[in-house]
């Protein structure tokens, strides 16, 4: 284990899905969580350095993008150093003794609530709800000793907490992936990065974007993600976000050389190296 210490800052409380996520990247080093309330007070921990790096949600199998993390990235001038995938499994605990006799209500986050549709309309008695943080809901009832409830949360909280699991992956789709960006202040490019993600912006112009998709199937580079979101102050006008997977990285420097000739602004986000991707069956 590499002994440097690092200070990851996530959106939430500690056994949330980002630090798990958190944990699972930064698995190589001894971690100290900061916690914020939003994206906004992370993204603005990183950049002005009062944590070393952070741990953003960024798409969701189910959800999709989050478009404002997006925004984030552009506003604070982050870079991506790399990302994790992450199956997000929902867990109903209690504190120990409870049953699913006892329970009367049940607190999460509403996605959460709503990732467990299934499972909790076999409960139409419970009470349900809606909280600000998956984690903060099981840290609650540990806190308070609450009776009677029960939180959905991850089995990192249920561990962290010493809650008890009434009732394991209640999660009604059972390929719900997060991917995770781990983003830093000031570019790292990995060694051995096979993986980035620009930002363009282009002209209003037919065939404009058809144009830039040209020229990065032309020199091989597999798109794996292609995202427009909206440019704050400008209305109508969007930015266009692309992942590209690549075998060298001096063929990237050509293609971003080659869009910058036909594109209004162009930055890379970060090189990277591919997280491992779940293989869904």
């Amino acid at each position: 284990m590499n002994t440097r210490k690092l200070k990851i800052g996530i959106q939430g409380v500690k056994a949330a899905f980002h630090d798990v996520a958190a944990r699972q990247y930064f698995g190589n080093h001894k971690i100290e969580l900061a916690e914020f309330r939003d994206f906004r007070g992370m993204s603005q921990a990183v950049a002005q350095g009062k944590v070393n790096y952070g741990m953003m949600a960024i798409e969701n199998t189910l959800a999709g993008s989050l478009l404002p993390n997006y925004g984030l990235l552009e506003e604070y001038n982050l870079h991506i150093i790399g990302e994790e995938y992450l199956r997000i499994q929902m867990q109903l605990m209690a504190m120990p003794g409870e049953t699913l006799e006892n329970i009367q209500q049940v607190i999460s986050h509403p996605i959460a609530l709503s990732q467990c549709g299934q499972f909790l309309d076999n409960y139409p008695q419970w009470r349900v709800t809606e909280a600000d943080d998956t984690a903060a809901s099981a840290r609650l009832i540990a806190k308070k000793q609450l009776k009677g409830i029960a939180a959905i949360a991850s089995s990192l909280a249920a561990k962290t907490y010493g809650l008890k699991i009434l009732a394991p992956s209640i999660e009604t789709n059972k390929k719900n992936y997060t991917r995770f960006l781990a983003i830093a202040a000031k570019a790292e490019p990995a060694l051995e990065a096979n993986k980035a993600s620009l930002r363009l912006i282009l002209p209003h112009a037919p065939a404009a974007l058809a144009g830039a998709l040209t020229i990065i199937g032309g020199q091989g580079l597999n798109l794996t993600k292609i995202q427009s979101v909206p440019i704050i102050g400008h209305p109508y006008e969007y930015a266009i976000h692309l992942d590209v997977i690549f075998n060298k990285v001096e063929t990237l420097h050509s293609v971003v050389k080659e869009l910058a000739q036909c594109c209004n602004h162009i930055k890379i986000l970060g090189t990277y190296c591919q997280g491992n991707k779940p293989i869904l069956k």
